[in-house]
């Protein structure tokens, strides 16, 4: 597995471990007691406030900061680009997003939309890596 794939197979992932987050605030607790409403989780989730709400929409621009990297990802590798550039984008895009998450947590909104657009550039570069 090279180093890119790797930091996918990461990136994939993120937006559950942003969802654990949010979620953790009902763990241990019952349903009724304030506790993770699977039965309808997204009215629960809708509720949520401070941290546990940024971890949510967190989760959510995750999966949609996703796509770009993959296609970037894809069109790299049709490419046959050089694996090294991949490889350092791909860990440049992965610390973006965990910067971009650990900012969208302590609420810190410039710098994280700093992060986020270093993550999209990173993926768009990708793109044209050669």
């Amino acid at each position: 597995m090279t180093l890119a794939q790797i930091c996918l197979l990461v990136s994939c992932l993120l937006p559950m471990g942003c969802a654990l987050l949010a979620k953790s605030k009902g763990f241990g607790k019952r349903r009724r007691e304030g506790g993770f409403d699977n039965h309808n989780p997204r009215a629960w989730l809708a509720g949520l406030e401070g941290w546990h709400a940024r971890a949510q929409a967190a989760q959510g621009n995750s999966w949609e900061a996703l796509p770009v990297f993959v296609a970037g990802l894809f069109v790299a590798h049709q490419h046959q680009a050089d694996a090294a550039t991949v490889d350092a984008l791909a860990v440049g895009f992965l610390a973006a997003r965990l910067t971009f998450i650990g900012l969208y947590l302590a609420d810190l909104a410039t710098l994280r939309s700093l992060a986020w657009t270093t993550g999209l550039g990173l993926s768009l570069a990708l793109f044209f890596v050669r």
